[in-house]
């Protein structure tokens, strides 16, 4: 002798297509212009969870911060940061050979 009570069960929200778009582009205009942070702000503008946003960003094909970095940002001083060792390296190796053909001129200008 079961009763069987209905609860209401609470399903979340349905977003039309044009809400998503809506949403992925402020959250690519904002990362355009502050680099990074536009999943949350349009978290917090929209009251839609992170992970919603996420999940429609990776189905829109937009491509995270880590992948494209912006000018300025984190990934692009790393960048400029090894290729100021490589550089750096390349002139120690050029001024070695440098000093070496030096040391070799002066010796046969000595003998003259």
């Amino acid at each position: 002798m079961s009763t069987s009570v209905k609860k209401d069960i609470v399903r979340g929200k349905r977003y039309t297509p044009d809400e998503k778009s809506k949403v992925v582009s402020f959250v690519t205009d904002y990362n355009v212009s502050n680099g990074r942070g536009g999943q949350s702000a349009a978290a917090t503008k929209f009251s839609i969870s992170q992970l919603t946003i996420a999940a429609w960003l990776k189905n829109a094909g937009v491509s995270s911060t880590r992948a494209t970095k912006a000018v300025g940002g984190k990934g692009s001083m790393q960048n400029k940061l090894s290729s100021m060792l490589a550089l750096g390296q390349d002139i120690e190796k050029l001024e070695r050979e440098l000093n070496l053909k030096r040391s070799k001129f002066e010796g046969l200008k000595a003998s003259l």
